[in-house]
């Protein structure tokens, strides 16, 4: 039984090349920013109110954010679109969701994936606690420059 060759880095980097795909550099030239662990009790995170229908509380990760959003029936979260990828799962009530020129109606324990950059608008039907998750986690909300939503 022949023994299987070990060609090491170098004839795989070879046979990478000739075959058009691109190898990683071995050693990066910085090394990332490490990923710091948390643990974080909703009760131990800002309630920061909106307006008098919508509140938020925020937990930001390298490239990922939560947001647990509190909003009361009738609540108007006015049509935007971020470079964002956002996934809204719903805790408990009902939002409607106007996304792509599409009615969607999102109960408790549904979840809806909005690509980047595309706009959508949404609505309370009764008081609502969802999820919402970002990647890359939004400047606008960490920096409170959301004025879309802070509107009295």
């Amino acid at each position: 039984m022949a023994k299987p060759r070990r060609e090491g880095k170098t004839g795989d980097a070879k046979r990478a090349q000739g075959r058009g795909v691109k190898l990683p550099a071995t050693v990066a030239r910085r090394a990332p920013k490490q990923a710091e662990l948390k643990y974080v009790p909703w009760n131990t995170v800002e309630l920061e109110e909106l307006n008098p229908l919508l509140q938020r509380q925020l937990v930001v990760g390298q490239d990922i954010m939560i947001a647990r959003v509190l909003l009361k029936k009738g609540c108007i979260i006015p049509e935007h679109s971020h470079p964002n990828e956002q996934l809204t799962y719903i805790l408990e009530g009902t939002l409607k969701f106007w996304v792509d020129g599409k009615e969607i109606v999102v109960r408790s324990g549904e979840t809806l994936a909005i690509p980047r950059n595309m706009p959508h608008k949404a609505e309370a039907l009764e008081d609502t606690v969802d999820l919402d998750v970002f990647n890359p986690p939004r400047a606008d909300w960490i920096n409170k420059t959301d004025q879309y939503l802070r509107k009295r």
